[in-house]
């Protein structure tokens, strides 16, 4: 065989290095993927810089950063030179080579296999726990702002006497603190040891003295420190105590000194601090005596001190002096713990009445007048009417409409009937939705569908015959009592993808009978892809390479991303807790975004503490996951709506106004980013008349208020005035019923304000035990005040869950709910109001069907209870007369059951609609002769109807007929008038 190892017999094959060619490409190569990789993490860096800057917030991302930036360098620094520092001295202090023991012969080999990296090894290791630990500063930047930018709330705790600015801003990073240095002891205790192990400084298995004297010094002195250092702990656990959280069977969860922990704990802790001060001392003395005796008794006493002295002894006081007279002993707390909750919350000034809960007025005409008086009642529910918004006013199967609708006050200046009057107004945006794109592209859905368009509004108070809402403004583009304003929506709470548009590319304006309006868009905002690196630098932050080199990107094109109203406000201002529902206001001929958003702590001595999330969870919240949930389980104890923001709807642009002037929270978040807030005096009028007190702050003071209603101890002690919001009946979640916004007014009022309502029953049962408004007036004098009517607990007046059992167990009520049942089609209960009315509570709900051959509610009734009385009429005046057994003054007359059908270009849709129209006539006349048999029969031909209608809707609609979603609907069942008010 030949000799392939290149013998005699073969060629010899030499393995020689790679020639320069290959050696300067694989250098390329290499330096190309570092630069690769260094692009790749400068993308992310370089991409939210330019969006701070498009946004005119550059100060937040750079105060941010370099706070970041040197927390990171500063204490990374100090943790790799207290590890490296002790590492070094560990190995200077190593004891001279003796006679080798087995256990030394068996270190060697690691000593030696260790010494040509040494120094290697030593940077390594600090450079690990420098990362770490600096990674681990870095994420308290809010911490550190906060202390270093903090201002007094000039209010005292009542048990040091120190200002909550201590507790809110100084304790937190001060505990940062003690944990870092804990840290870094620990860590080189740890480090030292090994290395005095390595190099024989101490001794395992070996005969004679465990540690050198060296060794002995220098870890002793890092026990010390480890020891002086859980003398600072005991010392700020006692301040901790009044923040500090704990179990209490008589409220449940409680923050603050109890009687164990200001007789018990705090001299405890008090002890054990001097304790500990003496054991370190004794740590710090073996630098002198080399010997461990002492520190190792003190160390043992400190231990024993703190399981005797900080937990039986407080254990014994709870148990032999507390619990047997515990109301006595804890009411002086619980009375601190009430003040201050109440004044972390903004409801201390809550202004709670006795309130009759019946009317003793035995005129009704008297009463029935009184209603238009006291309240605007919204029948319109905005939690229901989105479906009938999405099939009347959709217009384009690409745009959409919020599943909640908003509520607002709009004056229409004498159009269309409110007579000049402020009308509480259904409200919504017309917003893209991308699903509904004809054909899902990359152009079509980044180019071409970019931004929704116009508002869509409807009174609340009424509802045309046919069950529809009454439009204020409507069609596209959008027409009515609004007047001019931009229509264009490139901002919302469904733009969720980025759009990149001012380019070569049209987009799609709006499409109407005449075809496809197209636009470019004219704003400043996003940020210019006219650069190659902007290019690249979004191509991998998106991962899409065509953004690198699609030709639809040209001169002036501009991406849009981060849309969302509550992207845009937490990205400005990450140290706000923004509420789960913004909402749009034409402001100023232009749509605007209101976001509300909150300041928080969880330092405020005394208060109970609240979960975010829980605390504003309800039935909509559950069902719809659109309707954000605030702060998940972010843990406070102290709240302010403190900022109001908004964010444009076609600029993008953010503004954040200072609402809460005296809040020292945002005082301390505006000197750390100064120039980000505007003043309360830059809102303009047109602004302030759309601003409202926000959802979740209200759930949260309305959890607190079922417990903190009450200002004596005793009667909180004893829990007989508990309260708890009641499970939303006309929803099967089980979860709260969500507060809702009316105008109304309270007894004390003169006149009705835009308020926020919700209801209270006593714990674990049905009836009412109080209601609760607040006035969301923006910049009245009463804005944000907060009455609760208490009804007697001697009487019993029915809550939601059992006036709403009463209509539905009313043999007349429930006979007609089965008939509107009738076929396929589906009862919807509406919002269940309640209004205080003359001593006694008004009960006002709508009913909706909607029908099989419908895919959108109509209102066809509405429920009203009043004194024990209930109604189910067409007409929310119908229902009020019918209740009060009077005329109406202000009702109007029952429609014409000849209204003249709807009409359509399609003639098979025409005459379905002629049919519908006679089956409802027939039904309506049935109806009023009360022949149940005819009226079912009439309701049966009038479902088919709609269904062949709509049928050849959809048939329209896929061949492309013009006129096609333009089809108006008939009635389904009995029609339903407008309300009053």
């Amino acid at each position: 065989m030949p000799d392939r190892g290149g013998g005699p017999t073969g060629p010899r094959i030499r393995v020689g290095r790679p020639s320069r060619r290959a050696r300067t490409l694989l250098m390329t190569l290499g330096v190309l993927a570092v630069l690769g990789m260094a692009f790749t993490m400068f993308a992310g860096f370089w991409t939210d810089w330019l969006w701070y800057r498009s946004v005119h917030y550059s100060s937040v991302f750079t105060t941010t950063l370099w706070t970041k930036v040197g927390l990171f360098f500063v204490f990374g620094l100090l943790m790799a030179a207290a590890v490296g520092v002790n590492i070094w001295l560990a190995h200077r202090l190593r004891p001279p080579l003796s006679a080798m023991s087995m256990e030394q012969q068996s270190l060697d080999r690691y000593r030696m296999g260790i010494a040509p990296y040494k120094r290697w090894l030593l940077l390594a290791v600090t450079a690990l726990v420098g990362l770490i630990a600096g990674a681990s500063a870095s994420s308290q930047w809010r911490t550190w702002l906060m202390w270093v930018n903090g201002v007094p709330f000039h209010q005292q705790d009542p048990q040091f006497h120190l200002d909550v600015s201590f507790y809110a801003f100084d304790l937190p990073w001060y505990r940062f603190l003690l944990g870092f240095g804990f840290a870094a002891a620990i860590l080189s205790v740890i480090a030292a040891a090994l290395t005095h192990y390595l190099y024989g400084g101490l001794r395992v298995t070996s005969p004679g003295a465990r540690a050198t004297a060296a060794a002995t010094g220098h870890l002793s002195v890092l026990l010390g420190v480890f020891v002086a250092l859980k003398a600072v702990a005991y010392w700020l656990d006692r301040y901790g105590l009044a923040v500090k959280s704990s179990d209490f069977k008589a409220t449940g969860d409680w923050t603050g000194l109890r009687y164990v922990d200001a007789n018990a704990y705090l001299p405890a802790k008090t002890i054990l601090f001097c304790i500990a001060v003496i054991c370190a001392l004794l740590f710090f003395a073996t630098l002198w005596r080399r010997t461990w005796q002492l520190p190792v008794i003190g160390f043992g006493l400190m231990v024993l001190s703190a399981i005797l002295i900080g937990g039986l002894y407080p254990a014994i006081v709870q148990k032999f002096q507390v619990q047997p007279n515990e109301q006595a002993k804890e009411a002086p707390y619980v009375q601190k713990n009430l003040k201050a909750t109440r004044e972390a919350y903004g409801i201390d000034d809550a202004k709670v009445t006795e309130y009759a809960g019946k009317s003793t007025t035995t005129d009704k005409t008297k009463l029935r007048d009184d209603v238009d008086a006291t309240a605007s009642i919204r029948i319109m529910d905005p939690n229901i009417a989105s479906p009938t918004f999405q099939q009347l006013q959709q217009m384009r199967n690409y745009y959409a409409f919020p599943t909640n609708l908003d509520v607002d006050r709009y004056n229409t200046g004498g159009t269309g009937g409110a007579g000049g009057k402020d009308q509480d107004t259904v409200i919504g945006l017309r917003e893209l939705n991308l699903n509904g794109i004809p054909k899902n592209n990359w152009i079509n859905d980044h180019f071409r569908y970019t931004h929704g368009y116009g508002v869509v509004a409807a009174k609340g108070t009424e509802a045309d015959s046919g069950g529809r809402p009454v439009f204020t403004e409507s069609d596209l583009p959008s027409t009515g009592d609004l007047g001019t304003y931009e229509q264009q929506v490139y901002y919302g709470e469904k733009t969720t993808t980025y759009s990149i548009v001012g380019g070569p590319q049209k987009e799609i304006d709006y499409s109407d009978d005449n075809g496809e309006k197209t636009t470019s868009y004219q704003g400043k905002s996003g940020v210019s892809l006219s650069s190659p690196v902007n290019r690249a630098a979004y191509a991998l932050a998106f991962n899409e390479p065509q953004i690198l080199y699609s030709g639809a990107i040209g001169e002036g094109s501009r991406i849009l991303y981060n849309r969302t109203p509550k992207e845009r406000v937490e990205a400005v201002a990450p140290w706000l807790t923004i509420d789960g529902d913004a909402y749009p206001a034409v402001v100023n001929h232009r749509i605007q975004w209101i976001v509300d958003a909150y300041t928080t702590s969880n330092g405020y001595p005394y208060a109970s503490r609240t979960t975010l999330g829980d605390t504003t969870a309800d039935s909509l919240t559950a069902t719809n996951n659109s309707r954000a949930v605030v702060a998940q389980q972010n843990q406070v104890n102290y709240i302010r709506n403190s900022v109001k923001a908004t964010v444009d709807a076609y600029t993008g642009q953010v503004k954040l106004y200072q609402w809460d002037t005296e809040d020292p929270v945002l005082k301390t978040w505006m000197k750390a980013f100064p120039g980000t807030v505007h003043p309360k005096g830059d809102i303009s009028a047109d602004l302030m008349a759309h601003l409202r007190y926000p959802q979740d702050l209200f759930k949260v003071q309305r959890e607190l208020l079922t417990r903190y209603h009450v200002k004596d101890a005793q009667t909180f002690l004893s829990g007989s005035e508990v309260w708890q919001v009641p499970d939303d009946p006309t929803n099967k979640s089980g979860n709260a019923v969500p507060p809702y916004y009316l105008s109304m007014k309270m007894p004390d009022q003169s006149a009705q304000a835009f308020s926020l309502t919700t209801t209270f029953t006593p714990n674990g049962r049905d009836n009412l035990s109080a209601f609760m408004a607040v006035d969301s007036e923006a910049g009245t004098s009463d804005y944000g005040k907060i009455r609760i009517l208490k009804l007697p607990t001697s009487t019993t007046v029915g809550g939601p869950k059992q006036v709403q059992s009463a209509f539905n167990s009313e043999q007349d009520i429930a006979e007609s709910i089965k008939l509107l049942k009738g076929g396929d089609s589906d009862i919807e209960y509406g919002n269940l109001l309640t209004v205080p009315l003359d001593g006694g509570l008004l009960y006002v709900e709508p009913v909706y069907v909607r029908g099989g051959g419908l895919k959108y509610p109509l209102l066809r009734k509405v429920l009203v209870a009043y004194g024990g009385k209930t109604a189910f009429e067409n007409t929310l005046d119908a229902a009020l007369n019918k209740v009060f057994g009077a005329a109406g003054t202000t009702g109007t007359t029952p429609p014409d059951e000849t209204t003249t059908p709807p009409t359509s270009a399609n003639p098979t849709v025409q005459q379905a609609l002629t049919d519908a129209q006679k089956a409802f006539d027939a039904g309506q006349q049935a109806l009023k002769k009360g022949d149940w048999q005819a009226y079912g029969q009439a309701q049966k031909d009038l479902q088919a109807a709609l269904k062949q209608a709509e049928s050849a809707q959809d048939e329209a609609k896929k061949s492309g007929g013009k006129n096609s979603d333009k089809t108006a609907t008939p009635s389904s069942s009995p029609s339903s008038g407008s309300g009053s008010g």
